[in-house]
């Protein structure tokens, strides 16, 4: 089982990276926003926690920034309809402690703030989820600091590649920045067009 990888940065891209291991094995894995969001720069030291899927036409491979990311998208799974890439989606557009929260407080709404989840589906993973996620302790869980330089760029290329048009995304970031107050994150930004979008 492969719990976790430490390595130099590769490659990196809004959903994916590449890990080069001190024993020169390359790891490419899947990643949610969050963890793009504190990635170092190419060449640097990085470490992610593991989830790895086997399936018959392949194994794939997701990485983490921390323990509580991997073991909610490892719950999420569990719920009937849900497979790695709507609980990767769940991870992009809400932080893990948030989705957990969402799940055990019934909080609909903002699961179907997220792509690909409407109100069945919303409710279907609360009654699949809602007992086991109360026992996940989200007193510890924190979010990096990311770089506030590219975090619009940033936004709008997660928001395409998590199937929106351009335009569309272009316009929902650019909304959310002259009404916000002070600095945004690229997760911030993402998260709040996201429910802008949604609530259209």
């Amino acid at each position: 089982m492969i719990s976790r990888i430490t390595g130099t940065l590769e490659a990196r891209e809004i959903d994916r990276v590449e890990v080069m291991t001190a024993g020169g094995t390359g790891y490419s894995m899947q990643i949610p926003l969050s963890v793009y969001e504190i990635l170092p720069k190419i060449g640097e030291p990085v470490a992610l926690f593991t989830s790895l899927i086997v399936k018959e036409d392949g194994w794939l491979l997701f990485g983490f920034a921390s323990q509580l990311e991997r073991r909610v998208f490892d719950l999420v799974r569990t719920a009937n309809g849900v497979g790695p890439a709507l609980a990767l989606s769940l991870l992009s557009s809400l932080t893990a402690s948030r989705l957990v929260r969402a799940i055990v407080e019934k909080d609909t709404v903002t699961l179907q703030s997220v792509p690909r989840v409407g109100k069945k589906k919303a409710e279907q993973m609360i009654l699949d989820l809602a007992t086991k996620m109360r026992e996940v302790d989200v007193s510890g869980a924190t979010s990096g600091a990311p770089s506030p330089g590219a975090a619009a760029e940033d936004a709008t290329r997660a928001l395409v590649s998590l199937g929106y048009s351009l335009p569309d995304a272009e316009r929902a970031v650019r909304a959310i920045l002259d009404a916000a107050t002070g600095k945004l994150t690229a997760t911030e930004l993402i998260r709040q067009a996201l429910a802008r979008i949604a609530a259209r």
